[in-house]
Order: C-alpha cells, then structure tokens, then sequence
C-alpha cells in the first residue's frame, strides 16, 4: 500500500470522526448507547496511537527527524502529534520496545516485546497500557533469563486480549469441562497491567526484592524547609510500610463520618487533679524521660570533657550511627506514627484505631521461618538462610521482603493476619455485625472494593453479607466483601451479581462488561501465586 492510499485511509476516517461529531448527534444518545460510543472510541484511540509508534518504529531514526528539519525525535513528535514533551516521550519509549532491528542481512528481527506488540497492533492495548506492563519487567530486565522474559511476554499480552484476569471458571462439577473456559474476558485497565507485571516480577526475581528495600532505606528522608510566608515546606521519601500507616492514619481523621481533625491549637480542659488518663501518663514519662536524657547527656558530655574527648564528636555507646540528617528524621515520624496509630486519642479507621496490615503467604512465611505450617511474623531464626519469596502492603501496593513483614510483625502495633491458598484462616463468629478483627481480614484479602474497575479502598468500604444476614447468611469472613458506599447501596438494580466460592468472592457483572456472564473472582482477590501462575498457564 503507497503513501497515497494509506494517507485517504486516515483522511476517510477523520471525515467519518467528523460526522459523528457534527449536528449535536452525541447530545441524543441513551447512557447506553454512551457507553458503546466510549467503547469504540476508544478502539478508534488505540489503533490510532498503534499507527503512529508503527510508522515511527519502522522508520530509520537515524534520519526520519533530521529530514524533517527536526532536532530529534521528540520535537517531532510534538510537532506532528501537537503533543508536550511528556506526551512525545511516552511514544518514544514504547517505539524503543517495538522496533524490530534489521539483521546484517537486511531482514527484521523480533521486537524485544514481540507478543505486547501484536497486541498493540492489534489495538486491545494502547501506549499508556503497553509501558505499565512492560515497565516492572523492564526494570529487572537483565536479572531474567531469556525464558523468564518470554513467558512476561506472553503473558501481558494475554492479559491484555482478557486472559488471565482470573483461573477460576464457571464450573460447579470440576469433572466437567467449562466450554467458556477459554474465552477472553473483560479487557484490563492499564493498572490492572501494571499490578500483573509487577507480580511476575517479584516472582522470577524474589531475591531483588531485598535490594529494592535496602535502596528504599537509603534514599528515606524528610527535610524541613525554611520559613518562607509563614509556612515550613516538607518534603522528602517515606518507606512503603511508614506510608502507609501515615495514610491510613489520614484516613481516620479524614473519614467523613467520623468527628473530623482536630482543630488546631492550645485547648484547656478542667481537672481536678485526680483523674489522669493514659494520654497524659504517656506525655509525663516522655518528658521525664527526655529529663533524663538531657541529664544523661550532660554527664556523658562531663566525662568526656574529663578525658580529654570532644564532648560533640563522642559517643558513649561506642556506636556509630551511620544515618543522615533526613533518614534520622524519617525514623522519628515512624516512631511517632506507630505511636499515633495506636494512642486513645486517634480517631476510629472501620471500628478501631488505624492498623497497618501486611499480607505474606503462609506457605512463603513457613518456609522464611523455618517453623513449618502457621509459623508467626515475628519468628526470623532462618531469615539469613532464605531471601526468596515477598510480602505486600495494602495501603501503598509496594511489594517487600518477607523480613520486612517479620519486622513489622514484632512491633505489636501491627495484626498478624495469614491467609492460606487466598482464604481466610482462624477467624469465626457469629455476630451479626462484622468485627474490627473479620473486617481487617476481608480488607487484606480483597484490598479494594469488590466491582472491578473500582479502586475505593477497602478501608474506607461498607462490610456486605453476600448471603443476606436475614436469609441466615453468616458473620463470617467466607461471606463478607468489601463494597464502596455507592456500589453497596446500588447493588441490586446495578447488574452486578457477588458470590463466594471456597472462601473466596467472585462477580459477574453485566452485559456490557462482561457478554459471555461468566463468574470471574477479581484478581486482587486471588492468591498471589494463584494471580501470577494463573497468568502464565491461560495464554
């Protein structure tokens, strides 16, 4: 096909564009007909952006911007595209993952993503979604063997054509074959992508995940800015396991059905001198214990004046401490997170004082232990001998290593919750209404609200009986689901459907979503191992 041809084929399509656009035929539509309209939209937007990396990557990058009178690539780009330089990037970064090199005999070889790239030829994934998948294995790239990044490959891009979402079929008899089994699903966003890719990432590189964290404890910080219109500017970088107990300790001031922040300020309450509560028994042993140190300080400084010794530079435990201005201040604000968490004055996150819940397998935490089925957080006798394998915190998605949740279990501000195979273990009660203890398990179960596409997390989600209570459905964890304030409320006349299945949720949702209406469990819901091995086996 000639440059002629392929250029009518663009322009007939923008006369078509441009008739949908023209006499006001969008403002007629049903909120259906919206929604179809949305959808092969966005067809139309991905094979648009397919057809310029396509005509780049094929181009010769040496020349192809200089001929036009352009510095580089990306002022070309934004000059044709009329895109920033943001924009031009983007494009620039998946033509490097797309192109297709020619071999000394003049024949093309195979695109680094070869697989990602039908798919975005094919328009089931666009340039935002095809660099969130490609971005987690790219970055431990050179970590993997050559079957390790095919089998990312196919994977992504099975993905990507709806494969792989979920592995469990809708099959009430397992002796019989589901014919829908093979069938695509819904098609994933680029987060759900994303979350994939870094999935299988921490799978084939478990070991990289202790670097990872050991450069997170390097670059920690927080530097307080100076003075400037009557305000402190704050900046910095906090570990994922502080930021996320920072956050949902925001998440309990900021819940609006709670009182709200305190207002700021100096306040005085009357007192009789006889009642003190357990706040104020901790402020008086933190300043008598800051007393002490201001003595103990001056001592140390006496006798070190004695022998001879710089008072400033010493150091009376003989330890030195390594840490930097700003990672000294990012330990203070953990410190006084997890005290803040846990102080009788923080306001109610769901119940009970915000509490950090980090997830692990308990196959990974038997086998990072040493101490068989069950084995506790804090127990870390082989943690030296084992690096493999990973833990998750909800609140900021951050995969870790398993001795990091070790960690975090020992300090007793923090639930040990273990889930086997993805269900819920050890956790019963017949109460109507869900405990603080059921609603942290399902929340770290299923991390979010349970209708796909919806990101509300479950912190701040309604418990639902899937099994009405009246119905003699039971306060249980196999029969609660996390649902958004407005997901639960409309849930019966939304299409939406909720079922449980072994202890985990599953959805189906309506027609437009979903045509074949196949039970689908979501994939934050599934397993880890489960989501990963599911990805790789249904491609």
């Amino acid at each position: 096909m000639g440059m002629d041809s392929t250029k009518e084929l663009l322009d007939r399509v923008i006369a078509d564009l441009d008739t949908v656009l023209s006499d006001d035929a969008l403002a007629g539509l049903t909120d259906a007909q919206r929604v179809a309209v949305l959808q092969g939209a966005g067809a139309v937007f991905r094979r648009a952006e397919a057809v310029i990396v396509e005509t780049v990557a094929t181009a010769d990058l040496g020349d192809f911007p200089h001929s036009a009178g352009c510095r580089g690539l990306n002022e070309l780009l934004q000059r044709t595209l009329l895109v920033d330089v943001r924009g031009a990037s983007r494009v620039d970064r998946a033509v490097d993952l797309v192109r297709r090199p020619e071999s000394l005999a003049g024949e093309r070889m195979p695109a680094r993503w070869s697989e990602m790239r039908l798919a975005l030829l094919d328009g089931v994934v666009g340039v935002g979604g095809f660099l969130a998948a490609t971005g987690p294995i790219e970055k431990v790239w050179d970590r993997l063997t050559i079957d390790q990044r095919l089998a990312a490959d196919v994977a992504l891009a099975g993905c990507a054509r709806g494969h792989s979402l979920e592995i469990d079929a809708d099959d009430d008899d397992p002796g019989v074959d589901d014919p829908g089994a093979d069938e695509p699903g819904p098609s994933p966003t680029a987060q759900d992508l994303k979350a994939l890719a870094e999935d299988l990432a921490s799978m084939f590189d478990p070991d990289g995940e202790e670097p990872k964290d050991e450069e997170a404890c390097r670059r920690r910080g927080i530097t307080i800015g100076r003075l400037h219109d009557g305000v402190h500017a704050i900046r910095g970088y906090l570990t994922p396991d502080v930021a996320a107990q920072f956050q949902l300790i925001m998440d309990a001031i900021l819940n609006p059905k709670g009182d709200g922040p305190p207002m700021p300020g100096v306040h005085f309450a009357p007192s009789d001198g006889s009642v003190v509560d357990a706040g104020d028994d901790a402020g008086a042993d933190a300043e008598s214990g800051a007393d002490a140190g201001a003595d103990a300080d001056v001592g140390a400084g006496a006798g070190a004046r004695a022998d001879g010794e710089d008072p400033f530079n010493s150091d009376p435990r003989c330890v030195i401490d390594g840490r930097t201005a700003a990672q000294k201040r990012h330990d203070a604000v953990a410190m006084v997170i997890v005290i803040a968490a846990r102080h009788n004055d923080m306001p109610t996150l769901g119940g009970s004082s915000p509490v950090l819940v980090v997830t692990v397998d308990a196959k990974d935490l038997a086998s990072h232990a040493g101490q068989g089925e069950g084995a506790e957080f804090g127990n870390t006798a082989s943690a030296a001998a084992d690096n493999g394998g990973w833990a998750t915190i909800p609140g900021s998605g951050a995969h870790v290593p398993i001795s990091i949740a070790a960690q975090a279990g020992c300090t007793g501000a923090i639930q040990r919750v273990l889930m086997d195979e993805g269900r819920i273990i050890g956790l019963t009660t017949t109460d109507r209404v869900f405990t603080v203890h059921q609603r942290r398990a399902i929340v770290a179960r299923d991390r979010e609200c349970l209708i796909p596409g919806c990101h509300v997390p479950a912190s701040w989600c309604e418990i639902h009986h899937v099994i009405e209570h009246a119905r003699g459905g039971p306060t249980h964890t196999d029969n609660g689901v996390p649902l958004c304030w407005w997901h639960h409320r409309s849930l019966g006349a939304s299409g939406w459907e909720i079922r449980m299945k072994d202890g985990r949720p599953q959805v189906r949702g309506p027609a437009w979503w979903d045509p074949a209406q196949r039970w689908r469990t979501p994939r934050l819901s599934l397993p880890r191992k489960a989501r990963v091995r599911g990805a790789l086996l249904r491609v």
